[in-house]
């Protein structure tokens, strides 16, 4: 994700630290109290950090604040994918991503960070667009990858568009998502992920 990293990599290192530390405090915070219970003061005093170096790191305030927080928070979900997402080339692989994924939102549980910083800065925001926009493409593109590498060696039938696919497929981890922050319950997750691989594997039932 790069949403504000133009602006943290024009700073000292000691800068980006600093920096870093303020976003990492704001997520806690922001996990622990909510986005609208966590307050610049609370970060402040979590971070060590006085309201001048809060506002010169983040001139629009707490706004800029969270949609870094957002960044952040965004690039965990695809960390937590890893190293499976980068190396989906043999079905062991993919196992392993399925099951990185569901103990992700095991973990998880009700409580999306990202859900709710983005419905605190306004889905349909710019900025807000652009962080789900990247997201999703990013996500998107490494499956699409993973699908086209499984071709190569046959393991899936080359007829399948492996954009729509990878497409589909975030698509149907993103929906068992919703509805365990609905319900708190990972089974239609579970499902739509078991679903899913499976139908890749019978695309190549030939195949081992």
């Amino acid at each position: 994700m790069t949403i504000g990293q133009d602006a943290a990599d024009r700073l000292t290192r000691k800068g980006r630290e600093t920096r870093r530390r303020i976003v990492e405090g704001a997520a806690q915070e922001i996990r622990e109290r909510g986005a609208a219970g966590a307050t610049l003061d609370d970060i402040r005093a979590r971070t060590a950090t006085s309201k001048s170096q809060i506002f010169h790191y983040f001139p629009g305030g707490k706004e800029e604040l969270l949609l870094a927080v957002a960044a952040r928070e965004a690039d965990r979900v695809l960390e937590d994918q890893e190293p499976h997402l980068s190396d989906l080339r043999t079905w062991a692989a993919w196992q392993d991503w399925r099951d990185a994924v569901l103990r992700r939102y095991e973990q998880q549980g009700i409580n999306c960070p990202l859900g709710v910083l983005l419905t605190e800065l306004g889905r349909t925001t710019p900025a807000a667009q652009q962080l789900t926009g990247q997201l999703i493409s990013t996500w998107q593109a490494a499956l699409r990858e993973g699908i086209r590498a499984m071709q190569k060696t046959g393991q899936i039938d080359h007829r399948l568009d492996a954009d729509r696919t990878a497409a589909a497929l975030v698509a149907a981890v993103q929906g068992g998502v919703t509805i365990l922050t609905a319900t708190g319950s990972t089974t239609h997750l579970e499902a739509a992920l078991d679903t899913t691989l499976a139908l890749l594997r019978a695309s190549a039932p030939d195949v081992r």
